[in-house]
């Protein structure tokens, strides 16, 4: 009886089959839920690709110890000096040095002068790197534009002379007060700004630690001062060590430190007026000379004179 019922549902499970076969129905919704498709799906992007490097002509140039990478940007179109800086300026991972050069087109003088710290910050002058400006522009006489103003130089035998702006800001024994213990320093801008603090022997001196001290003293805010320490050496003739400002360390020659320095040490212990010059001994071992006028107090007709020479020329990925 079970088998024959059994028989029975099976033949009728093949007369159904054949039955719908070729025809069409509506299937019934199962029960099981689905997944439903996100209204705000929206599909994977590729992450942008990173600009690609292009490649430019540089040259590497000192100036008593100071050292700069110098692009020709009159026929380049390098706009982001603060980030080349940083990127070319250390000595380990970049082509290293002091700072960065931009010899760009100007519409008042021969040519302007840009120039960018390690830290990507632009200052307004540098006393070295104009004269190796001046020497890869390579004109006996030739005007500058810089942020500080408009610059003459003269190329001569025994090396570069460049008139300085007229210093401002004079400000003598400034006292500094750090942790109770008084600093007394000097002050000048020689187109950027100089804190001067004579000591009596340089190389006992920590200029690393207090060249930061004073660098970031409150009473230099909120851009902060560049830092000479200044020993006398003879009649006209002084030696300083700088902590610059930007490089955040000690450097071999600062050109507008010498120049604030040797200003400040006629100012302060020579006093009388007349047309000078004195000598500064850096770290680098040249002697630099600054020329001046003095007057009532007043200084005029400051120039710097010093050597700079090409090292190399080379190509980077900018």
């Amino acid at each position: 009886m079970y088998e024959k019922k059994a028989k029975e549902k099976k033949q009728a499970k093949k007369a159904a089959v054949k039955k719908t076969a070729g025809k069409t129905f509506q299937v019934r919704k199962s029960k099981i839920p689905m997944f439903k498709k996100e209204k705000n799906f929206k599909k994977k992007t590729k992450a942008p690709a990173a600009p690609k490097k292009r490649k430019f002509d540089f040259t590497k140039m000192v100036a008593s110890g100071n050292d700069f990478i110098v692009f020709d940007n009159r026929r380049s179109d390098l706009k982001s000096g603060s980030e080349i800086a940083m990127s070319l300026c250390p000595r380990t991972t970049g082509i290293g040095a002091d700072g960065l050069i931009f010899i760009e087109k100007s519409k008042k003088a021969d040519f302007k002068m840009r120039i960018f710290n390690p830290d990507g910050s632009e200052a307004q002058m540098c006393g070295n790197g104009i004269r190796c400006a001046v020497l890869y522009k390579a004109k006996k006489n030739t005007s500058i534009e810089t942020l500080a103003g408009f610059l003459s130089a003269e190329i001569q035998e025994d090396g570069i002379k460049v008139k300085m702006t007229d210093p401002k800001d004079l400000q003598l024994n400034v006292d500094l007060d750090i942790d109770g213990r008084f600093y007394q320093v000097n002050y000048v801008n020689t187109g950027v700004p100089h804190a001067v603090y004579f000591v009596e022997d340089l190389d006992s001196t920590n200029i690393r630690i207090l060249g930061r001290l004073f660098r970031y003293h409150r009473q230099f805010e909120p851009e902060g001062t560049n830092v000479d320490f200044e020993q006398i050496l003879d009649q006209g003739m002084i030696g300083i060590r700088t902590y610059e400002r930007g490089v955040e360390a000690e450097t071999l020659a600062c050109g507008t430190g010498s120049v604030a320095s040797a200003l400040i040490y006629h100012h302060k212990f020579v006093g009388v007026a007349g047309n000078y010059m004195v000598k500064v001994q850096t770290k680098g071992d040249e002697i630099l000379r600054v020329y001046f006028d003095y007057k009532d107090g007043n200084f005029e007709n400051v120039w710097l004179k010093g050597k700079a020479r090409i090292v190399y020329k080379g190509e980077c990925y900018v």
